[in-house]
């Protein structure tokens, strides 16, 4: 088994190693650069050390920018929770396997493919890449399996994004970051390499956690303040108050006690001064105002991750408010589904099929999405109306849009239900009821109309379908008799006298009685109408 494949290479023209394939190249390390060690710039995080993390990541050093995303995912349940919620939207979703063409070859590559997506593992491996979705890109290791002769991936690894960075003069090309700190290449079709940005730019600038740093920090701000507010309120205030005579041991030992009585609220002060305590002038229950900001900041979120805040946050505005929004996510999740698939065709699925197959002209496509919703009852009307004017309809394409399978061959099947005669007199009424005043024949025709409309319709269908049974033949040939005259005429005159030559001769016998059988069809069809 040759260690490079010959003639072979990645979009960057760099040769395949097949003994990296099989091996980890970019796992953790214990004396490495690679530490699965994180710190945490959030701690005490202020808007100056802020703006230094994120002058750091533009410089080209984006680990302590890393460490604040992940940080922020892990202390603030809003954020942690719109972002799953985008994550699991997408990786919930089945993917389908389009086949290049319908030849043979092509269909067995497809199939490979879509059996490989089976594995049970696949969403959270999904969910792993999707961690693009808030830092703006991720890196995903594929361990490649050639036990068996033929060449499949085995696991898609998650790896830390602190062990990547970008090449300094674009800022752009990803590299591994070495045991020793040194910028490696990363090695041909081994890594998924997600790109997934907010805004248009630099990846390192194009995240959501970007944003989401500014929104954080502001709010806890605001959740220590009502923290010490919530600690503090009721609590009394002590204040001791000592003589003009004491010594600073005298201080001391009072200033403790008040101290140590209960919380932080003590002070001490000479006995001739005074505290006093002034309230502001706020409406209404202090402690609002601390919520009322925490929750503007989680709405903000809201939109940033979502698109939208009603089905993350209980506002105003009906079920037509909550559809648009809902939409709106909707508009993100597909947007999610396409460069997901865009980056699963380009970084897995065809290495793949270069790997196994050599390179193709055509590769089989990955596509995640929700079908198209159907107006099923929409669809049935139209079927019912267009089929007896000569639509033909597959019935295997009609039960997959209604949903209902084939039936076995045992199943009882269902039928329309068959129009019911009166047992007795078919002149009487249903039921046994009496008979009206009225005139009899009268009564007579209600009563095959109420009673009978299937035998109506039926009599009806039969004799205008014999009819035209019986006259096919003589309809044809005086079509044809027809066109011959007009194809025949050297002007538009001499085609009107032929036409009108053919029409003065006696129609043949088995026509004139297809004609007499229409007509008792309209006839029939015509006083039910009028009846109903």
């Amino acid at each position: 088994m040759a260690d490079v494949y010959k003639g072979l290479t990645d979009q960057y023209g760099r040769p395949i190693e097949k003994k990296t394939l099989t091996t980890e190249v970019a796992g953790p390390t214990l004396s490495g650069v690679r530490s699965p060690m994180t710190g945490y710039p959030g701690d005490g995080l202020n808007p100056v050390r802020l703006a230094q993390i994120l002058r750091e990541a533009d410089q080209g050093d984006p680990v302590r920018y890393l460490e604040l995303a992940e940080t922020i995912e892990e202390r603030d349940p809003h954020y942690l929770g719109v972002l799953g919620t985008r994550k699991r939207a997408v990786s919930q979703i089945d993917i389908t396997v389009e086949p290049p063409s319908v030849a043979k070859e092509d269909q067995a590559k497809t199939d490979m493919v879509a059996e490989w997506l089976k594995r049970d593992e696949l969403a959270g491996e999904i969910r792993d890449i999707l961690d693009a979705v808030g830092k703006a890109y991720s890196f995903t290791e594929i361990i490649w399996d050639f036990s068996e002769g033929q060449c499949r991936p085995d696991k898609l690894e998650w790896r830390d994004p602190r062990w990547f960075r970008f090449e300094r003069h674009d800022l752009t090309t990803p590299v591994l970051i070495g045991e020793q700190g040194e910028d490696l290449p990363l090695p041909a079709f081994k890594f998924i390499r997600a790109v997934m940005k907010a805004k248009s730019g630099l990846p390192i600038r194009s995240g959501i956690a970007r944003v989401a740093t500014w929104a954080w920090m502001f709010k806890a701000f605001t959740l220590r303040d009502w923290a010490i507010f919530v600690q503090n309120f009721g609590q009394p205030i002590r204040i001791g108050k000592y003589g003009p005579g004491a010594t600073q041991e005298d201080r001391d030992t009072l200033f403790r006690a008040v101290a140590n009585i209960a919380g932080d609220c003590a002070a001490i002060i000479p006995a001739g001064m005074e505290i006093a305590f002034e309230q502001t002038n706020f409406a209404g229950d202090n402690s609002k105002l601390f919520g009322d900001r925490a929750d503007w900041f989680d709405r903000q979120l809201s939109k940033l991750v979502l698109g939208q805040t009603a089905t993350t946050d209980a506002i105003a505005g009906g079920h037509a408010v909550g559809r648009e929004h809902r939409e709106v996510q909707e508009d993100i999740e597909r947007s999610d589904c396409k460069d997901l698939s865009a980056i699963l065709n380009r970084d897995l699925i065809r290495p793949w099929i270069d790997l196994e197959f050599g390179p193709q002209k055509a590769y089989p496509r990955l596509k995640i999405g929700r079908p198209d919703e159907v107006d099923v009852e929409l669809v049935v009307d139209s079927v019912s109306k267009l089929v007896p004017m000569g639509l033909k309809v597959g019935q295997k394409q009609m039960r997959d849009i209604v949903g209902i399978g084939a039936p076995e061959d045992d199943d009882e099947l269902l039928t329309a239900p068959a129009a019911k005669a009166s047992a007795e007199d078919p002149r009487k009424p249903a039921g046994g009821g009496k008979k009206s005043m009225q005139d009899p024949g009268q009564e007579s025709a209600e009563n095959l109309h109420a009673e009978q409309p299937a035998l109506f319709r039926t009599a009806d269908e039969v004799i205008t379908g014999a009819a035209l049974g019986m006259g096919a033949g003589s309809i044809a040939a005086l079509l044809e008799e027809l066109r011959r005259a007009v194809e025949n005429a050297g002007s538009p005159e001499e085609a009107r006298s032929a036409i009108a030559a053919i029409a003065a001769t006696a129609a043949p016998a088995d026509l004139s009685f297809a004609l007499q059988q229409a007509a008792i069809a309209a006839e029939l069809a015509g006083r039910l109408g009028q009846d109903a």
